[in-house]
């Protein structure tokens, strides 16, 4: 078990870092929004219904080009999608942050108008994915919109406690991982010859960049005004270890089929084995932030925040140490075969 670093506290004064940011969210955050206008759409990238004889051809050729890939991608492309679907769980947890939340659902702090045009934005990729999800004929669409249902009925617990400074860790880590999942589907997609999905899961990759940036510069200027305060919520948030957003996925029956087996355990096998998102990517988040804020540059903290910044420098290398240790002894394993409702009950090895 990993040390237990300090805990950062939700203090008064920390509410008020959060309150004298409102210029830098106007300067640096709302700009990385794209005019609706100029946003791709889902309807770009799959078939067009006004002309009956174009749509049932594009559809034909969609479906050609979704029989060349692997019942694992499409596990991977179901767990994104289910992922993006989430999103009222998300907006929810963002809109009720001490220091940042909207007041009223229309508020114009800067904040608020980043999260409701961030969660629009998000909107199209789960949009996007599932339209494609139910064209392929790949999936058993009915069981993946039940997993949808029961995923944002369970809600998520991202351990960030309302604590505006542990949630922007955790978002900067979170779009990040994210962009490299989406960047993952879009390269085997590209090598198994679907060139239109692979563009498609790319755009949703970059919009999940632009994302990421908006967080770790939220989490810049938070290191730049209280360093000791945001060393300490970093530590927590890494102690903690980052949970994916849709942890708590369940279909109602992977458990049946696989003797009590758990959907996101084995959802984000399918995604290591296949190279989409692993261990070592989630090292690379790590390692990527540690840089990104300059932790180990930092001076003047106080003791608990310098424990905190020594726990964090180390941790990288002995997260990696784990993983590789992992990936040989699973290389070692007997596979087990692993039945999916959303591949209407094919069998995948993991």
């Amino acid at each position: 078990m990993l040390p237990r670093p300090p805990a950062p506290s939700r203090r008064s004064d920390q509410l008020e870092v959060i309150q004298t940011l409102q210029p830098m969210f106007e300067e640096h955050i709302l700009p990385l929004l794209t005019p609706v206008e100029d946003l791709w759409q889902p309807s770009d990238f799959l078939p067009s219904s006004q002309d009956p004889d174009q749509f049932y051809q594009e559809i034909t050729e969609l479906r050609e080009r979704a029989a060349e890939l692997p019942d694992e991608l499409f596990v991977c492309l179901v767990g994104d999608m289910i992922t993006e679907e989430a999103l009222p769980t998300y907006m929810a947890m963002l809109n009720t942050l001490d220091g940042v939340r909207d007041e009223t659902g229309r508020s114009q702090h800067p904040y608020a108008q980043w999260t409701r045009q961030w969660i629009a934005e998000e909107h199209r990729h789960g949009d996007a994915l599932g339209r494609y999800l139910y064209l392929s004929g790949r999936v058993d669409m009915k069981q993946v919109e039940r997993t949808v249902q029961r995923l944002i009925s369970a809600g998520m617990d991202p351990r960030s406690e309302n604590h505006p400074y542990l949630c922007f860790v955790y978002t900067s880590f979170q779009e990040r991982a994210t962009k490299v999942s989406h960047g993952g589907t879009a390269r085997i997609a590209k090598a198994c010859g679907d060139e239109p999905l692979a563009k498609m899961a790319g755009l949703i990759a970059a919009d999940e960049s632009r994302h990421e940036a908006a967080y770790t510069r939220t989490m810049d200027a938070i290191f730049k005004a209280d360093p000791n305060g945001a060393m300490l919520a970093f530590a927590d948030m890494m102690r903690k270890q980052i949970v994916m957003p849709a942890h708590l996925m369940d279909d109602g029956r992977h458990g049946e089929l696989n003797n009590g087996r758990n959907l996101f355990e084995d959802f984000s096998e399918v995604a290591e084995g296949l190279g989409v998102y692993t261990a070592i990517d989630y090292c690379k988040i790590m390692e990527h932030l540690i840089q990104r804020w300059r932790i180990a540059d930092l001076t003047g903290l106080n003791p608990k925040a310098a424990d905190a910044q020594e726990f964090v420098c180390n941790l990288p290398a002995r997260i990696r140490k784990l993983a590789e240790r992992k990936a040989v002894r699973k290389a070692k394993a007997k596979k087990t075969a692993v039945q999916f409702s959303w591949l209407h009950d094919r069998a995948l090895a993991v």
